[in-house]
């Protein structure tokens, strides 16, 4: 019972979400949506992490079974990605540098700040 209360948590926020990008005339997922509202609900503490915690734990440990449909079919239509093959190696390629490196700033910078924080403690 207290499984099917954490998830009917996660599904009542993604609702919201699916609400929001209804109502909201901006071009952003509703899983977008859905994360912001989750990480808002946890950290003003509105969502205990003990009302989420198992449901989101069992959610991701079967992750990586939801992207077998997806592979199968890009192994389906694996021919008519063979036009598009340069163009989405490269667009993954820059993507991927792109997002390493601002992660890894944002990660320097963090850094940084906490040791300013405690030199100055």
């Amino acid at each position: 019972m207290k499984f099917i209360r954490q998830l009917s948590v996660i599904m009542v926020i993604s609702f919201a979400a699916e609400l929001m990008e209804f109502l909201i005339p901006l071009p952003i997922a509703a899983s977008v949506y859905g994360l912001v509202l989750m990480l808002i609900g946890l950290i003003t503490k509105i969502i205990p992490l003990e009302k989420v915690e198992g449901a989101a734990d069992f959610l991701i440990e079967i992750m990586p079974i939801l992207f077998v449909p997806p592979t199968v079919s890009l192994i389906a239509n694996a021919e008519a990605l063979k036009q598009m093959l340069i163009p989405l190696f490269f667009i993954s390629f820059v993507t991927t540098v792109l997002i390493m490196v601002v992660t890894g700033r944002v990660t320097q910078g963090i850094m940084r700040h906490d040791r300013k924080k405690g030199e100055q403690q």
